[in-house]
This record gives structure tokens, sequence and C-alpha cells, in this order.
């Protein structure tokens, strides 16, 4: 579920009053659906214009993609129809007043334990300004957002390893890669090393997806080996401006 939890940021600007989704871009609530099944899913687009599609992601128990399952998703204004690229269920028609199915009512099937729920922009870039989901009074769905066992929604990531230097002369370097689900390019990186030693610059930065390197430099005039220590590394994804 994680990996599907629409978090790259290409295709989606900040605005003064919301977020511009490019066609086939989107935003969704991340909710658990064990016992809530049905919701009321309302948006507001820039001037109150007409656009967006309903879009639905179901998951079992164990957050694994529940694909084309015709029972699993039920809306009240329109024909949900399964898009095999995106894994997705997606709303026939756009929202619009005319059509009466601005608001969204959405009924889930008894197997769907998590669910995203929320807005495309299918038919070209939207503005959307506002995005409301409503459930009936008396059930509480937990939203997943950041939950360390479901991490969807994560902002900082943290690792720690221990890293155990070689013998670096004055003025050179070493590099480590550390693996860090999640990480990707742009993401703000920062490094520490548990030692006392005030002889190294550590840097780091995130040059593939889920790797970071990390480089040590020797600033002091002499030959430094230091005994294996703990290395923390963490990394905040980048906001919209």
């Amino acid at each position: 579920m994680a990996g599907l939890s629409w978090s790259g940021l290409d295709g989606i600007a900040g605005t003064g009053r919301g977020l511009l989704l490019d066609a086939n871009r989107g935003v969704a609530f991340v909710v658990q659906t064990t016992h809530a099944k049905e919701f009321a899913l309302a948006h507001w687009l820039a001037d109150g214009a007409d656009g967006g599609r309903l879009c639905v992601r179901c998951f079992d128990g164990a957050g694994n993609i529940r694909e084309n399952l015709a029972e699993d998703v039920l809306a009240s204004g329109t024909t949900m129809q399964w898009v095999v690229a995106s894994k997705s269920w997606q709303a026939g028609a756009v929202m619009q007043d005319s059509s009466l199915n601005r608001r969204q009512t959405i009924r889930l099937g008894p197997s769907v334990a998590f669910a995203q729920i929320g807005i495309i922009g299918f038919d070209g870039q939207i503005d959307l300004q506002a995005l409301r989901l409503y459930g009936l009074p008396e059930d509480a769905p937990a939203i997943l957002y950041g939950c360390p066992s479901l991490p969807a929604g994560t902002r900082t990531l943290a690792l720690e390893t221990s890293w155990d230097l070689p013998s670096l002369a004055a003025g050179a370097t070493a590099n480590v890669d550390v693996t860090v689900p999640g990480a990707r390019r742009g993401d703000y990186a920062d490094a520490s090393l548990d030692t006392s030693s005030i002889a190294f610059v550590l840097d780091c930065h995130v040059w593939s997806n889920n790797s970071v390197r990390v480089t040590a430099r020797n600033v002091s005039v002499s030959t430094v080996d230091l005994a294996a220590a703990p290395l923390a590394v963490q990394l905040t994804k980048r906001r919209i401006p």
C-alpha cells in the first residue's frame, strides 16, 4: 500500500489556495475500512469549476492491492471503471453540478480492509482547493498518515546503522551507501556519526531511489582511524513551495 500512495510530487504544483493536479495526478485519503464501509467525498475547485473524477484503490488486510473485483466499490453518481495502469477504480464521468455528482457517496465491499479515496485530474489539469471525506456517525475510521506499520504519508525517514571508517589521511574521503526505503532524489538529507572526534565532516545526499550516500572527509592535518560507530541518517521530504 505504501508503494501506491501517490507519494511523487511530479505533476502536482502548489498554489496560494490549493494544488494544481495534472491529468492522472491525484490526492487521496488513506483510511482503514474494516468496519467503516460508507463514505461521502466532497471537493471544491477554484471558482467553483466542474472537474475531477473520483478515484478509489482497495487493499486487503495485509495491504495488498485488490485488483478488478467489481464487488469492492460502488458509487452513487457514477459507474466505477477499472483502470489497469493505475490499479484503481475511476469514475466514468466528470464530477459536476449539472450531473448532480459533485459529491459522491462510496460503498466498499466486505473484503476491503484499507482504501484510498480521492480525486484525480483525469480530463486535464484541475485547481483543487478543498477535499473532504465524510463517514457515518457510528464509525470513526482511522486515517492512516505516517503510522509506523503503514508509513504512507511519512515526510521524515530515519535509519541507523554502523560504519567502520577506514584509516583516512588528511583531506581524504570515504563513502558508504545506506538503503533508506522511500528515499527519493531531492529529499533533504542529513547524517551524524556517534563519535567524539572533530576530525571529520559528514555530507550526504540521495543519489538514487532508496539509496543515500554518506561521505566523510578528514579535515584534520593527520591520519585518523576510528573504531566502528553508530551512523544515523535522516531524510525530510521537500515541500511544494
